[in-house]
């Protein structure tokens, strides 16, 4: 919680500042100009990655494989759309990042390497023990006694 409120507040910050001395080197309108041409470029790049990845992920279930690399690269594109939406150099900076494969790999094989790191302390912590069914005297599964 406190790295999303940390983000929340230094990312705008940084942000402005980066606007600021864009502006000041660029000028306004060279400025807002490379803003606009990152986030067309972006959206080319996102659409052209991503229909790679559909593909992709098709072939995988059509060979009868789980495509769990290309969701996770599917999220990272998903990501990566949301920082170039985000006007900002920063931002874009990261969005373009991820369009990376090579990066979308490593990152891929760090979450999996923490997931399977989990899975094993999990596996570790198993109660081994013996059951009896007590069926119930007048369950709904039973008609009920007669009495006298």
């Amino acid at each position: 919680m406190g790295v999303v409120l940390f983000a929340f507040i230094a990312v705008p910050i940084i942000e402005i500042a980066v606007f600021i001395q864009a502006g000041e080197y660029l000028g306004l309108w060279p400025t807002l100009a490379t803003i606009v041409l990152t986030a067309m470029i972006g959206t080319a790049l996102l659409r052209h990655q991503g229909l790679a990845t559909l593909a992709r992920a098709r072939e995988s279930m059509k060979n009868d494989r789980f495509p769990a690399a290309e969701v996770f690269d599917g999220l990272c594109l998903l990501v990566a759309g949301a920082l170039l939406i985000t006007p900002g150099f920063v931002t874009d900076g990261a969005g373009f990042l991820l369009f990376v494969p090579a990066l979308r790999a490593s990152l891929r094989g760090y979450f999996m390497r923490r997931l399977m790191k989990g899975q094993e302390t999990r596996a570790g912590t198993v109660i081994d023990g013996e059951f009896h069914v007590i069926p119930p005297e007048d369950g709904p599964d039973r008609p009920p006694k007669k009495r006298r």
